[in-house]
Order: C-alpha cells, then sequence, then structure tokens
C-alpha cells in the first residue's frame, strides 16, 4: 500500500507543471519591441496568458518554412502587403474564421480566405519643401512625379524597397504595366539622386536643399515630430495625400496571420482578436503614428492634424497579385541604378 501511494505521488509531481503550465501564445514579430511589447503586456494582464516573443528583421518566411510542422510559432506579425502575401502564396499560415476579427476589420483590409489581417494602415505619402515648393493641392497626384517640372528634384529609397513595390503594384493594378513603366521612367529622369536610405533620410535632404519632394510613409512624419534631432526636418516639409480628386492615395497596412502549425491556436486566435480590439488600435495610433483599421477609433491627435485624406479602395490582394510584375518594371528602367 505505501508503494502504491508513492508511486500515486510521483505520478501527481509528474504530471502537476503540465497540468498548471501557464497559458502562452508565440509570437514571431518584424514590428519592434517598443511598439508591440505594451499590447502584449495588457493582453497577458486581461487574460492570463503569456506572449513569447521572437524578433527579426528578416527572414521570418524561411525559418517557418525550415521549422514545418514543429514550429512554435502561433501568430505572425509583419508590414506591408507584399509580405503577408508571401506567408500565404508559401502555405505558411492558416484561416482564421472570427465574428470578431470579422467585425472590426473592414473587408478591404482582410484576405478573401481570412488568411491575414490589418492591423494599421499608412500612406505612401509625397513629402514637399515648405520654402521651395510649398503644399501641393487636393488636384496633385503621384503621376505628376514624372512631369518635367520635377526635373532633378525627386528624393526616394530604393525602388525594390517593399514600400515602393507595393506603390507601382498598386500603379499597375489601375493603370496597367505600360503606364507604369513610362511612370517609373519619367519618376527615374526627374531624381535628383540615386535612390538611398530611408524615408526620414529623404525628408532629411529635402531640409539639406538636396531636393524639393519625396516619398514616404505617413507615420514617419509623427517619429521625426517627435525626435529632436529631426525636428528640423519635419518642420521643413508639408505632407501631402495625392490622387484626391482620383483615385485616392495608396494605402499600405501593417498585419498579422495565424501560423500554419500552431501549437496554441486558441491563445493565438484571442490575441489577434485582441489586436484588433479598441485597446491594442489606440496604442498602435498613439505610439507608432499609424491609422487604426478599426473604423470607430480615432487617430492620434498629431497625425489628425495632418487632415482627412481619401484612401484608395483598391483590394490590396489585387495589389499583391502586381508583385512580381513591379520588382520586373523596376528592373527594367533600372530604376536604382
Amino acid at each position: 500500500m505505501k508503494k502504491l501511494l508513492t508511486l500515486s505521488a510521483l505520478a501527481c509531481a509528474t504530471l502537476a507543471p503540465t497540468a498548471m503550465a501557464a497559458e502562452e501564445v508565440n509570437v514571431y514579430s518584424y514590428r519592434q519591441p517598443f511598439l508591440v511589447e505594451p499590447m502584449f503586456n495588457e493582453f497577458t494582464k486581461e487574460t492570463g496568458i503569456k506572449v513569447n516573443v521572437k524578433f527579426a528583421k528578416k527572414g521570418l518566411a524561411e525559418k517557418l518554412q525550415q521549422e514545418g510542422e514543429y514550429s512554435p510559432a502561433d501568430v505572425i506579425l509583419t508590414v506591408d502587403i507584399s509580405r503577408l502575401s508571401d506567408l500565404t502564396e508559401k502555405g505558411l499560415v492558416q484561416p482564421v474564421n472570427s465574428d470578431i476579427l470579422e467585425k472590426n476589420i473592414p473587408a478591404q483590409y482582410q484576405d478573401t480566405d481570412n488568411e491575414w489581417f490589418a492591423l494599421t494602415t499608412r500612406t505612401r505619402s509625397v513629402y514637399s519643401s515648405r520654402d521651395r515648393v510649398g503644399k501641393l493641392g487636393d488636384d496633385f497626384t503621384y503621376a505628376d512625379l514624372a512631369k518635367p517640372e520635377f526635373k532633378g528634384k525627386i528624393c526616394t529609397r530604393s525602388g525594390k524597397h517593399p514600400y515602393n513595390v507595393s506603390l507601382v503594384s498598386a500603379m499597375i493594378a489601375e493603370n496597367g504595366e505600360a503606364a507604369t513603366k513610362e511612370w517609373l521612367e519619367g519618376v527615374k529622369a526627374n531624381l535628383a539622386r540615386k535612390p538611398q536610405g530611408n524615408d526620414r533620410a529623404q525628408v532629411k535632404a529635402i531640409k539639406e536643399g538636396l531636393c524639393d519632394v519625396s516619398l514616404g510613409n505617413s507615420y514617419y512624419l509623427g517619429k521625426m515630430v517627435n525626435d529632436k534631432e529631426q525636428k528640423a526636418w519635419a518642420d521643413a516639409v508639408y505632407i501631402n495625400f495625392p490622387n484626391q480628386n482620383t483615385t485616392g492615395t495608396h494605402v499600405n497596412i501593417s498585419g498579422m496571420a495565424l501560423a500554419k502549425y500552431s501549437p496554441n491556436k486558441e491563445n493565438a486566435v484571442k490575441l489577434m482578436e485582441f489586436l484588433a480590439g479598441d485597446t491594442a488600435q489606440s496604442m498602435y495610433a498613439e505610439v507608432n503614428y499609424e491609422y487604426p483599421v478599426k473604423a470607430d477609433v480615432k487617430p492620434s491627435e498629431l497625425v489628425a492634424s495632418w487632415g482627412e485624406f481619401k484612401a484608395d479602395k483598391i483590394s490590396l490582394d489585387k495589389i499583391a497579385d502586381q508583385h512580381e510584375a513591379a520588382i520586373k518594371l523596376l528592373d527594367e528602367v533600372k530604376f536604382d541604378l
């Protein structure tokens, strides 16, 4: 009898850690710690579910492929529609059927097969010199960047950066390859210098008089305004929203997807629903100067001060479909050379 009790106690001791293990969810993220960790902390506070995060700047799709069915990943966070569509094309994610996600995220900003969902939006805007150009009007379009009046006045990062590839993809989807190639040739002819640096580096170049206009994501203006070393750059420019009288300004996203072999699927869906809810959406807006996708969550006061704009309504799926064609055109016109 004593021996049986001992064996029973041993079995309980062996099983106890599993039975009492804390709930958890594993995230692979391209989004930076300063942005997502406060949200994860709030999620854990509300649900008791611990969030484990692996941060990376590149290579998440390759890592998921290597890990296969043994991958610990539950939720994948990334930016840019091309990166999200790449995950779906490689079969690294699975659909999520959630009434909360369906309700909180507009149809335009979620995959038709429910394999990815947007969390925030950002515009691909045009920055203009306050002193030399002024505010560009509502009649200004992306197409205008190819006009002779901008000869030697444009700065941009690499054409092959995902942010620019997505813009080119959108133009192909709306105008066709031939017209977009002609536009790229015109913009290349108007460049003040070889494409280089990041979006903020282009605004710095405007401040220094190297160019008069640049392409850049909207949220970078908020970052520069709140950086004492970069505020002077921000003060030197206006942010403009092209195509207001036509198709609307090109919008890209940050988003999320459920990993194909998620070992904690129930917790993963709970986290995804939390990130699409009021608390996390408000935190995105305040911390990173992005536009929330949930319609009744307002942007930050700073972002709202830039003014309202009409966003392009083209499906992000259609934009993603033109990714390879965009890369091909950028190579053909030797945009970065």
